[in-house]
């Protein structure tokens, strides 16, 4: 692999004292991994630097390498170096897997945070993605108090520390996101009073910004700007082409950015053009039919730009490293596209485009119920915010104001 990749200098890499053993490997697996040759050259000529940084630091055999030595190695800001800092990331994670690296220490604070979201997934049964948010706030908690250093800490916990972390996260964050990250925490200061590593009640004592039912509008686009937004898309290149299917999809059937990423091939059922989809907050798969707009743009994306692999999931990374997309990457593309067409769309995430869906739906005179069940809503109180966007319709509601009586004429004094 080394010898095709640089057939004259392929001795000045193999020959490396730290990773020259390794560099044959670690070029198989960047092709492996979806990058091309020259990146792979890229990254090569970035190992050398990391080599020398390495044994400059004093390591002199390749056991001698820490994840921590790698990581000193980084700029301190990844634009300062972008190869270098790359590199790191890769060579860390190439390591990994091959189990060439110590394993990170277990702190008291993993520790904890893995019994929790034991906790949270054995007896209440949370989802991934709750067992994450709840997890991150534990963690986090933790660090700001210093239990890694005083595991005693959290028998000694006490109000003002409480309201001090929330300050601080009160700085970063909205009243909505601060409001859900306080709701977590409760949960994690109940979990501690019920072990009896800290003092009861303290869940009761924080109080959370306030938050009004209907104060915002949902994040609705108009029909016409859904469409600007459809054909701004490139459909030329093979990138163009994958998010022109994705957001064809979100757009006639107001799927979450969530399901889309996790949509399988065995999903599609070409002949009896149905498409099955697996809602992420009821659990319950959704049975759609598979439109010729929607096959058509599959059809395209599956033919000329879907890489090859052996993955099941439709949508897949078109750059190196190869693998599935996260729903942050959907969130990206939209605005990507939204500045590509020059659009005056001021909301940064493609879940406008879900809730222009529903409203669009309304507007044909869909009804509520048939609505909520293809947006996977658990009651029809979800539904119905959508209705206050119904301007035109809203109007028709409204009652004719009674016509004012004439005053009766009074007798002129004579």
């Amino acid at each position: 692999m080394l010898l095709d990749i640089y057939p004259r200098l392929h001795r000045r890499y193999s020959s490396l004292p730290l990773f020259g053993s390794l560099v044959e490997g670690f070029a198989g697996w960047l092709l492996e991994h979806g990058y091309h040759r020259d990146l792979v050259r890229t990254h090569l000529r970035a190992t050398r630097r990391l080599d020398l940084r390495l044994r400059t630091l004093g390591c002199v055999r390749l056991p001698e390498i820490t994840r921590g030595g790698l990581r000193t190695c980084a700029p301190s800001d990844s634009q300062d170096d972008i190869g270098l800092a790359s590199v790191v990331r890769l060579w860390e994670r190439f390591l990994d897997e091959r189990h060439l690296l110590p394993k990170p220490e277990v702190t008291a604070t993993d520790s904890l945070t893995f019994q929790y979201r034991a906790y949270l997934e054995r007896v209440r049964g949370a989802s991934n993605s709750t067992l994450n948010q709840h997890g991150w706030t534990a963690s986090h908690f933790l660090l700001h108090i210093g239990y890694d250093v005083h595991p005693s800490c959290l028998a000694e916990l006490s109000q003002g520390d409480i309201e001090r972390y929330i300050r601080l996260r009160g700085q970063t964050s909205t009243r909505g996101s601060l409001q859900h990250e306080i709701g977590c925490l409760r949960s994690f200061l109940r979990f501690l009073a019920s072990r009896g590593d800290a003092r009861p009640g303290l869940d009761e004592q924080i109080d959370t910004p306030r938050l009004y039912r209907g104060e915002q509008l949902p994040r609705s686009l108009s029909w016409d700007t859904v469409r600007a937004f459809l054909r701004a898309i490139d459909r030329k290149s093979p990138i163009g082409l994958r998010d022109y299917a994705i957001f064809v999809m979100i757009a006639t059937y107001g799927l979450r950015a969530s399901e889309i990423v996790t949509l399988k091939l065995d999903d599609i059922e070409w002949r009896s053009r149905i498409l099955r989809v697996h809602q992420r907050k009821s659990g319950a798969p959704l049975l759609l039919p598979l439109t010729d707009v929607v096959g058509q743009s599959l059809v395209a994306y599956l033919r000329r730009a879907r890489p090859q692999s052996s993955r099941r999931e439709v949508f897949l990374r078109c750059r190196a490293p190869a693998g599935i997309l996260k729903p942050t990457a959907i969130s990206e593309a939209f605005q990507h596209w939204t500045k590509h067409g020059r659009l005056s769309i001021s909301f940064q995430g493609a879940h406008c485009l879900r809730h222009s869906y529903a409203v669009h739906l309304l507007r044909q005179g869909v009804g509520l119920k048939t609505i909520g069940d293809l947006l996977g809503h658990r009651n029809a109180e979800s539904t119905c915010v959508y209705i206050r966007l119904a301007v035109e319709d809203l109007r028709e509601v409204a009652l004719n104001l009674p016509s004012p009586r004439p005053r009766p004429r009074t007798a002129e004094p004579q």
